[in-house]
């Protein structure tokens, strides 16, 4: 039996700021670092004693610190790697949100989703996130190991969920997995059948503060 445990980090600065996450490097905020504590405790109670245990996490700033906390309560040393990265809005990381809402094109309804251009400099195609949170799930998995950790962002959690259940990348154009920032997505595959289920989606801890995010917006991956 395999678990995947999938952490969104929590609250960062550029949340609080107003302003475009993606590849801009912010921080926790003292509440994230709070929630972060309280997704390293929910992980250490779910995971059982003398378990093998596996960690690896997006480079950026705000994923590293929620990593160090897991780490610490688990005595394990994270596996920094940058494809588990947000997806990168080019220009338009760092700079107010209003910037890159007035400069923001939607996908159409029908057509071509994966590399449609957002208007956005420099900025990448869902079907560039999806690909390279793809080829980093495609390495953790075929590690043998019961029990691993993702700490990764809101944005490339839906490729990171799609990747688990085989979602072949050129249909992957209208899926949108969502949770909250500091939440814990489940994945489990049994050692029989060897199906892979989504057990649980964007479950909160209960000492989580930054549950904050507005996501009806369909910029909100932005925020993250």
């Amino acid at each position: 039996m395999r678990t995947v445990h999938v952490v969104t980090h929590p609250e960062a600065t550029h949340h609080v700021e107003g302003v475009v996450g993606g590849w801009h490097d912010s921080r926790l905020t003292p509440a994230g670092v709070r929630a972060a504590v309280s997704i390293a405790r929910t992980l250490r109670a779910r995971v059982p004693d003398g378990a093998e245990v596996e960690l690896f996490s997006s480079d950026l700033r705000r994923t590293r610190r929620t990593a160090e906390e897991v780490a610490d309560v688990f005595g394990v040393r994270p596996v920094l790697d940058r494809r588990l990265r947000e997806k990168s809005y080019g220009q338009a990381g760092g700079r107010p949100q209003e910037w890159l809402d007035r400069r923001f094109v939607p996908p159409p309804a029908v057509g071509e989703r994966m590399d449609h251009d957002e208007g956005v400099e420099g900025a990448e195609t869902r079907a560039e996130l999806a690909r390279r949170v793809y080829a980093a799930m495609d390495d953790i998995l075929r590690r043998p190991c019961a029990h691993q950790i993702v700490v990764t962002h809101g944005g490339s959690l839906t490729f990171v969920v799609a990747s688990w259940i085989r979602m072949p990348i050129e249909s992957a154009g209208y899926v949108g997995f969502r949770a909250p920032s500091g939440s814990i997505t489940t994945l489990r595959e049994d050692d029989f059948y060897h199906n892979r289920q989504v057990v649980s989606l964007g479950e909160t801890c209960p000492l989580d503060e930054s549950r904050h995010l507005d996501e009806s917006s369909p910029l909100d991956s932005a925020r993250r």
